[in-house]
């Protein structure tokens, strides 16, 4: 795939993933060291949405590269966001819950890889049932 067009698909996937982000920050706020739920949904849903779309691209590689550009390191990269997360830990700290700071990270750390996990597992198990079909 031409450069230009990588850029592309990145760059306007990741634009469309990181409104969708800010869509669900603004529908779901949370006060400045209260519990940021948004963005643990984000970043679950966002990692259990990349493990589909590792399972199905690596079933599925041929013809794959643009869908997992776009989707995978445009859309969910701009959606999935690591960086609040490490901003919502240093509020909930400086808020006075250092405890409640620990269980957020560690808890969005591991159920980030259990998302993604899961997803590929249930993901590739879905699709060895439904093969492709000849053409």
């Amino acid at each position: 795939m031409a450069r230009f067009a990588a850029l592309v698909l990145v760059s306007t996937g990741g634009g469309l993933g990181a409104l969708a982000r800010w869509g669900w920050s603004v529908a779901w706020p949370h006060d400045s060291g209260g519990f940021p739920w948004a963005t643990l949904a984000t970043n679950l849903v966002g990692c259990a949405a990349i493990g589909v779309l590792l399972a199905v691209v690596e079933a599925r590689k041929p013809g794959w590269e643009a869908a997992r550009l776009f989707v995978g390191v445009g859309v969910l990269g701009g959606f999935t966001t690591f960086s609040t997360y490490v901003v919502d830990l240093g509020q909930l700290a400086s808020a006075g819950e250092p405890w409640l700071a620990l269980g957020y990270g560690a808890g969005t750390l591991i159920g980030a890889v259990v998302a993604t996990w899961v997803a590929v597992t249930a993901t590739t198990g879905w699709l060895r049932r439904w093969p492709r079909r000849a053409r």
